[in-house]
């Protein structure tokens, strides 16, 4: 069975880190771009990063003007895991974090950054900040 299972996430501080994982089950996450999605309540979902493939793919990685420098994606073939690493500032809004795959592609384009071309969607995971 194909799925992603997300874990981390809950009520943290401005200027707190915190690490969302994506573990993937039916298919194996380094041969294929992977990547992170976000949404606050009553915003657009915006594509947070993108990363391809190690293995066949380029090993790109993408990241939103928004997050960048504060944002890290990375995998750990080991577990079939991707992480994302988050640095809050102050003004950071709550959201719903997503982890997507895609099941064959190893190089991300411009349309990694659109929420229908992904092919496998985790469960979502909230991230709320303290105000």
């Amino acid at each position: 069975q194909v799925q992603l299972v997300q874990s981390g996430g809950g009520l943290v501080q401005p200027g707190d880190s915190l690490r969302l994982a994506c573990t993937a089950s039916g298919f194996t996450f380094d041969h294929v771009v992977v990547g992170w999605f976000r949404q606050a309540p009553g915003k657009e979902r915006e594509a947070v990063s993108c990363s391809s493939s190690p293995m066949g793919g380029d090993g790109a990685t993408y990241y939103s003007d928004s997050v960048m420098g504060r944002f890290a994606i990375s995998r750990d073939g080991a577990t079939n895991t991707v992480y994302l690493q988050i640095q809050l500032p102050n003004s950071e809004p709550t959201a719903f974090y997503y982890c997507m795959s895609e099941r064959e592609t190893r190089t991300f384009g411009p349309a990694c950054r659109i929420s229908g071309y992904w092919e496998v969607w985790g469960q979502g995971t909230l991230v709320a900040v303290s105000s």
